[in-house]
């Protein structure tokens, strides 16, 4: 009888001791995918559908790295952005207060002196309305509560992991190009990429949603289940389309872009400059963060094993990246951890262990 492969075993053993109902695991080492499998249920549901290599999954805090600070990498390449430029010349409503001295960089490294998170949401009515009047007020609601937060910058090295500076830095992506933030980023790295399913909501008319996404949990201020409608509320409260959350896709497709980023750390043919990226993921002072990237730390998500250059993120729906450009190695994990509920914190151990076995295995 052969030997079960131990990624399959793994995973297996996540759906088996409930860190997540399914999930989709993508590891590719030196541009040759060494595993790409489906395991489990989508959901926790009756008559649940098994979950397929194109399964969609809400991809939670990947949209940092994945759009807002690709996004303003390459804005940066097009000569309208520099890394020193402080919020209150990208930003006009942010130039009299002391968040307006914070630069581009702070922000990006998660040393603005902002708060990690807020209720936001808690201000607005679940109303799925999209137009762009209604999105522009809650935009400038929004705003108007990030201003009045105290800005605690004890020392420039201090990190405070903060969805409110990442929701900022989506606001300056669409400032700056004129540009929504999901039409810049389909246009500028998606659509490039081939890498069209990653997408900000998923419409019913795209396919049958109750097979094609993972749900995530019944939501209270919503008043129901989550199914291709982003988890995070404040992401919500702005219509899906934020600079920290809301963005939705497959293992494959996010895969695209995390070779962007090797290939151009490598020196290869890329959408990205090599100098731009490599300044992005290099830990930044007494910290592991990286510029939108995290890095290895003691102890790591990306277990015991990934290089110190490596890079990665995590989603707070069962979602991470990690990528070790010493070994040329992008692992994707996609799952719906959070269903049928947030507190399910299983994942935190899991993580680690599958990234160890994958060393193992190479």
């Amino acid at each position: 009888m052969d030997q079960i492969d131990p990624f399959t075993q793994v995973l297996a053993e996540g759906v088996q001791t409930g860190v997540f109902p399914g999930a989709v695991l993508f590891v590719r080492c030196k541009g040759q995918v060494i595993s790409h499998q489906a395991i489990g249920l989508t959901s926790s549901l009756s008559n649940s559908p098994l979950v397929q290599l194109t399964t969609i999954y809400d991809l939670a805090s990947l949209t940092k790295p994945l759009v807002t600070v690709s996004s303003l990498l390459l804005l940066i390449q097009d000569g309208l952005l520099d890394l020193s430029h402080p919020l209150g010349t990208l930003l006009e409503e942010t130039k009299d207060v002391p968040l307006g001295q914070v630069s581009l960089k702070d922000l990006l490294s998660h040393q603005s002196g902002l708060p990690a998170w807020r209720p936001f949401y808690q201000s607005f009515s679940p109303t799925k309305s999209a137009g762009a009047e209604f999105l522009q007020q809650r935009q400038r609601g929004i705003l108007e509560m990030i201003l009045k937060e105290p800005v605690t910058r004890a020392s420039s090295s201090v990190c405070v992991y903060s969805d409110l500076g990442y929701i900022l830095l989506g606001f300056v992506v669409e400032r700056i190009s004129g540009k929504t933030l999901d039409v810049f980023s389909h246009e500028r790295i998606f659509f490039p990429l081939q890498a069209d399913t990653l997408v900000f909501g998923i419409q019913k008319g795209q396919g049958r949603v109750d097979d094609l996404i993972a749900p995530t949990e019944e939501d209270p201020w919503r008043g129901s289940l989550l199914q291709g409608e982003v988890h995070d509320e404040n992401a919500a409260a702005l219509g899906g389309v934020a600079g920290h959350a809301g963005l939705f896709g497959t293992a494959q497709a996010v895969g695209k872009v995390t070779n962007a980023w090797l290939d151009s750390y490598l020196g290869k043919p890329s959408i990205f400059q090599q100098d731009l990226v490599r300044q992005f993921v290099e830990a930044q002072t007494g910290a592991s963060w990286a510029l939108g990237w995290d890095t290895p730390s003691q102890p790591s998500t990306s277990g015991q094993w990934f290089s110190p250059e490596s890079f990665g993120h995590l989603g707070f729906t069962g979602t991470s990246i990690w990528i070790d450009p010493i070994r040329e190695l992008e692992v994707i994990l996609l799952s719906n951890r959070v269903h049928p509920t947030r507190e399910n914190q299983a994942i935190n151990t899991f993580r680690p262990r599958l990234h160890d076995v994958i060393i193992q295995r190479l």
